[in-house]
């Protein structure tokens, strides 16, 4: 049987219910990969101890906008993608619009800050943390979606749906470490969350096709 005949099989056979539990079972797994990676970081680097200081709510909740975004995006695509024949009519490209944002408001606050407070606004102090610490959390929430896409759909772009995979698990790794981090500047959280959370995106985009294979 040829690919395109299997796919139109597929297509025909599944209805709007289908469609439901697809998308059920990917925000179940999300939900769940969200509650992991939230114990993982409080249990193993704890709740940050200055969010009573005056800014760094604010900066909380900046983070989190930018990494929830995320997380919403990808995972309504990655609904799309991994049915049989969805990636062709998926705008994948909107899943970048966090990221697009992020790095206009760290352009402008480095605009508006002396140069040399760049170097301290981009590396920070917790760099290095923030570069090991999402890739590892980011492990279980990647395994769940890949479980509950296995379970839920059957994708024909493999590469493209891992992708996504790891693009909604590094962003709730991300939500997760947020938490804890102390680094407060958007040229930091566009830099390395966006970095770290792309370096997932990759890997997810790596192992679609050896995971995802049905």
């Amino acid at each position: 049987m040829r690919t395109d005949e299997l796919i139109e099989i597929l297509s025909t056979n599944g209805g709007p219910a289908d469609r439901h539990q697809l998308t059920r079972g990917i925000g179940l797994a999300a939900a769940l990969g969200a509650g992991a990676a939230l114990c993982i970081a409080l249990l193993a680097l704890g709740v940050r101890p200055d969010l009573a200081a005056p800014g760094a709510l604010g900066f909380l909740l900046l983070k989190l906008a930018f990494t929830a975004g995320i997380v919403v995006l990808a995972a309504r695509l990655l609904t799309r993608v991994a049915r049989p024949g969805g990636a062709s009519g998926a705008r994948v490209l909107t899943a970048l619009l966090p990221f697009a944002g992020i790095m206009a408001l760290a352009a402008l606050c480095l605009a508006s800050a002396p140069s040399a407070h760049w170097g301290r606004m981009v590396v920070g102090d917790m760099w290095l943390e923030c570069l090991v610490s999402i890739p590892i959390i980011a492990v279980v929430p990647f395994a769940i979606l890949v479980w509950a896409v296995r379970r839920f759909a059957a994708p024909t772009d493999l590469v493209r749906t891992g992708a996504l995979v790891g693009l909604v698990s590094g962003g709730i790794s991300a939500m997760g470490y947020a938490l804890h981090c102390m680094d407060d500047s958007a040229p930091f959280v566009a830099l390395w969350y966006g970095g770290t959370i792309a370096s997932c995106t990759l890997a997810g985009a790596v192992l679609g096709p050896r995971l995802l294979r049905w």
